[in-house]
């Protein structure tokens, strides 16, 4: 029986824990991995370049503009390994929801990457991986701060400051998990990050304030994680969200979702992303009291929620 060779790559989604609207006022961000939802690339020769995914089936040449970054991806990737002519099938399969601001395009261009390296078995480095998918991160972004590159593609949660590589650190918890729920509705990021960018302008003074504390939050939470101190993680969370709401990149449905996971037993609750819809999380010291708030959270609006722990791995 003649089995052909294949390419396997894969990658998770990611959350940002803090940080999201300051990081492009020079703020700080944290992020991490979000194991609960993953993508996985698999690459098999054939005779026309083809991708096989849930928004398109097809040649690659064919692929539809909101998909130029994964043709991107392919071209690139293979043009690296001077393979430029090798043809083959692209199959993905996600469980990464996408415009929720869990790092879908990221992740996709991150797997595609590993399943060519893969299969031509090619020893790659995280930096050669990491500008391959910046390549298409600009295509899907236009100026992508480069967070979901390194969130999509790592193990550990990731302290960045726009400008900067990103500095990785230890999950540092124990009996920590955190509930993750998507509204629904698409983020709007761009329109967020616009709007505050306007709010910016007419009152500087008060924007200032709001992005040094919220850049103070970050920090905060940082120590928090490295010190497994999760009653203080969870009121950076809330105090932050108080703060992104004065930003008005929270809107109703986020704002119900938080205030039931706090009403829940949560330590905490935010939007994470760009807002104004997306996915909002919240922070507990027990399972039970998660898989309560992710019940509540869906009978209440919420279309879907992930639960995962913040153990440390050993």
């Amino acid at each position: 029986m003649n089995i052909k060779k294949q390419g396997l790559g894969q990658a998770t989604g990611k959350i940002i824990l803090m940080g999201e609207h300051a990081v492009v006022y020079g703020k700080p961000a944290i992020a991490f991995p979000f194991q609960a939802t993953e993508i996985t690339a698999v690459f098999t020769p054939a005779k026309t370049m083809q991708i096989d995914c849930a928004y398109f089936t097809g040649l690659l040449e064919d692929v539809p503009q909101e998909l130029a970054n994964i043709k991107e991806v392919v071209q690139q990737t293979l043009h690296f390994l001077k393979e430029d002519t090798f043809k083959g099938t692209l199959t993905l399969t996600s469980t990464i929801p996408a415009e929720r601001g869990m790092g879908s395009s990221a992740a996709t261009a991150v797997a595609i990457v590993r399943s060519l390296f893969d299969y031509f078995d090619y020893a790659y480095t995280y930096q050669e991986l990491f500008e391959l998918v910046s390549l298409s991160e600009k295509i899907a972004h236009g100026n992508p701060s480069g967070i979901d590159a390194a969130a999509t593609s790592g193990a550990d949660p990731l302290f960045f400051t726009r400008g900067f590589p990103p500095t990785h650190f230890s999950m540092n918890l124990s009996n920590a998990y955190l509930v993750v729920a998507d509204t629904g509705i698409k983020g709007q990021t761009r329109e967020a990050v616009k709007d505050i960018a306007q709010l910016a302008q007419n009152n500087p003074t008060a924007i200032a304030e709001t992005m040094k504390q919220l850049g103070s939050f970050t920090k905060e939470a940082k120590q928090a994680i490295l010190q497994d101190d999760k009653q203080k993680l969870g009121q950076l969370m809330t105090l932050a969200q108080e703060q992104l709401q004065q930003l008005t990149v929270s809107n109703d449905m986020l704002d119900r979702l938080v205030a039931l996971s706090l009403e829940h037993g949560a330590l905490g609750a935010k939007l994470t992303g760009g807002g104004r819809g997306g996915c909002m999380i919240a922070l507990t010291d027990n399972k039970k009291t998660a898989q309560t708030i992710a019940q509540t959270l869906e009978e209440n609006g919420a279309v879907a929620t992930w639960i995962q722990s913040l153990e440390v791995k050993k």
